[in-house]
């Protein structure tokens, strides 16, 4: 009983982690990058009218602008890559969720020719800057000088600060869109439109169509090209990891059926006496199937039980660990927390498994012990 209460707890709690992995992507880095994007191979000014015609699209919920750099900041004596965003802050809140976890300032600080900039908490940490304090933006692009060929450099002003609890934290900034351009030396306007869709697996097949009906020369893009193998290695592991899960519990169930054998060979000659007083076979079927089955339903509620509280209080207290003593487990993944979400019909799946296997457990040792012959069991007796 005791294995199978481990097996089941273990099993819900190991899918709750590996769920809340799956949902924090979806939510929080899906939430964060382009989930579809259209761009041209030339400066779109006229971008206002071509997001006007990709909302139309039925699965669209959202469309912005965006035109992207790569660079590194500087500040404080550190240095560190960033991929920075030129946004419309009005638009980019229709598809991004960096306006919910702001902790200070707001992406509505962005404004043409203010050169503010928004950054991660991470980033900051890292960089040592905080709200209003300045920080260099270096490109990799040179400029000539009379001292020589010299890189690219602009000096923003911290106007905000993000903190999405995810690998952007680091590695992403936001500035105005038309900032973006002037660094870029290119007319005002957006390299393209990022979307929000209503089912973010959709993504491949609705960029596509827009682009087929857009004039011009379009090309799309979208999340399963950037974080679609991070995606798929979740659900592999999910799978991988139920499946050997659910042999600890099929393992389990299996020592139900050596305990009532043995149960079953202890009890020979009470059984052959319930059998001379009239016992029939079906009823020791019966008494052994219901033995086995109340185990089997106190091992299974008790592993539910167990796992109900581990899957719920797993993050709170890995995250104590953590604290106290100052580790970072998830340094190496793209949340920096163990998230965990605990679905009902997981659980109820693995109960009513349990209590299958359970079931099934009973029926060879229930069915050996009705075949006990009541001469010979008390023939030595």
């Amino acid at each position: 009983m005791i294995g199978l209460t481990l097996g089941v707890a273990v099993l819900i709690t190991v899918l709750s982690v590996m769920n809340g992995f799956d949902r924090e992507l979806k939510n929080r880095v899906l939430g964060m990058i382009p989930q579809a994007t259209v761009s041209s191979t030339q400066i779109l000014t006229n971008w206002p009218e071509l997001a006007k015609q990709i909302e139309g699209h039925e699965h669209v919920q959202g469309v912005a602008p965006f035109t992207q750099l790569q660079g590194m900041l500087t500040a404080q004596g550190q240095v560190a890559g960033i991929m920075v965003s030129g946004i419309e802050p009005e638009y980019e809140k229709k598809v991004s969720i960096i306006q919910n976890h702001m902790v200070e300032g707001s992406i509505d600080s962005l404004k043409k020719g203010e050169f503010g900039i928004v950054l991660g908490k991470q980033m900051t940490d890292a960089m040592g800057v905080g709200l209003n304090d300045n920080i260099t933006l270096v490109l990799p692009e040179a400029t000539p000088s009379p001292a020589g060929v010299v890189p690219r450099f602009k000096r923003f002003k911290v106007v905000g600060i993000f903190s999405i609890g995810a690998e952007v934290d680091s590695m992403m900034g936001y500035i105005a869109l038309n900032d973006a351009s002037t660094l870029l030396r290119l007319p005002d306007g957006a390299q393209g439109v990022r979307m929000k869709l209503d089912d973010i697996f959709l993504a491949p097949q609705v960029s596509q169509e827009i682009v087929r009906d857009l004039p011009g020369n379009f090309y799309a893009s979208d999340w399963t090209y950037t974080h679609g193998n991070l995606f798929s290695a979740i659900q592999m592991e999910k799978a991988m990891v139920s499946l050997l899960l659910f042999l600890i519990v099929l393992v389990a169930a299996f020592n139900i059926v050596s305990s009532l054998v043995m149960v079953v060979t202890d009890k020979k000659s009470d059984i052959a006496i319930l059998r001379t007083l009239g016992a029939s076979p079906a009823t020791i079927t019966k008494i052994f199937m219901v033995q086995g089955t109340v185990i089997g339903v106190i091992g299974t509620c008790a592993g539910a039980i167990l796992g109900i509280i581990a899957a719920t209080s797993i993050s709170g207290f890995i995250g104590w660990l953590n604290n106290t003593l100052g580790l970072n487990m998830f340094d190496a993944y793209f949340i920096n927390y163990l998230p965990s979400y605990l679905r009902w019909q997981d659980v109820l799946v693995i109960v009513g498994l349990s209590l299958a296997l359970s079931f099934v457990a009973t029926i060879y040792p229930a069915l050996r012990a009705a075949k006990i012959q009541p001469a010979e069991a008390l023939r030595y007796e």
